[in-house]
């Protein structure tokens, strides 16, 4: 069984874990209807995806 040898100290912790922080979320304009959507998804408004009705348009 692997047991450290040492105790890791704070700042080699946090070094480590320096990469685990979440990115911001990605939005892009949609191109037909001008609204912000994330890339790869479906405009839940107009239900569109990639220029293809996917789904029925949201009704307010």
């Amino acid at each position: 069984m692997a047991v450290p040898k040492r105790k890791t100290s704070p700042s080699r912790r946090g070094m480590r874990r320096a990469h685990d922080a979440l990115g911001k979320n990605a939005y892009v304009e949609d191109k037909e209807s001008g609204e912000l959507r994330r890339p790869h998804h479906i405009d839940l408004k107009s239900g569109r995806y990639r220029g293809k009705q996917v789904l029925k348009p949201k009704e307010d």
